[in-house]
């Protein structure tokens, strides 16, 4: 008798098997291994080595998983806050690179940190090429020697 049928006379709950094995969190892996421990024949009993060592394949790549998402957030809190050290300045990007527009506040997105412009465009931080802090009025008078 295999895992799953095991699992499934035994009233026990397992992930939907169109999922497959990958599809299980730990905690479904773990029941999922001892319901086919009590359920194996004592006199030909089932090598478990390799299912803990697929335990412990999950665990870590839940616990990468976690991390990342964590270091994921840290970076987006840094741009934010540094985007929100922009406001008020002038800021040229890889799409405007020659006429420097005015910051009038920093955007969390899906796509991450952006900021608006006096426009009204968005600018992703990363496409930010200068920041200047203050624009000098155009001088329309003619200069003369």
């Amino acid at each position: 008798m295999d895992a799953v049928s095991a699992a499934a006379a035994s009233g026990g709950s397992i992930a939907t098997v169109e999922k497959g094995f990958g599809a299980l969190d730990s905690d479904e892996f773990t029941k999922l291994i001892l319901t086919e421990l009590g359920n194996q024949d004592p006199l030909e009993p089932n090598d478990t080595k390799a299912l803990l060592e697929q335990l412990s394949i999950i665990r870590s790549i839940e616990s990468d998983t976690k991390l990342n998402d964590t270091l994921k957030e840290m970076t987006d809190r840094s741009d934010f806050m540094g985007a929100a050290g922009l406001i008020g300045q002038f800021i040229t990007s890889n799409d405007n690179p020659l006429s420097p527009l005015k910051v009038m506040s920093v955007v969390q997105g899906d796509e991450g940190v952006s900021v608006s412009l006096e426009d009204g465009s968005f600018v992703p931080i990363g496409s930010i090429t200068g920041v200047f802090a203050e624009m000098a009025p155009a001088d329309d008078a003619e200069i003369t020697g």
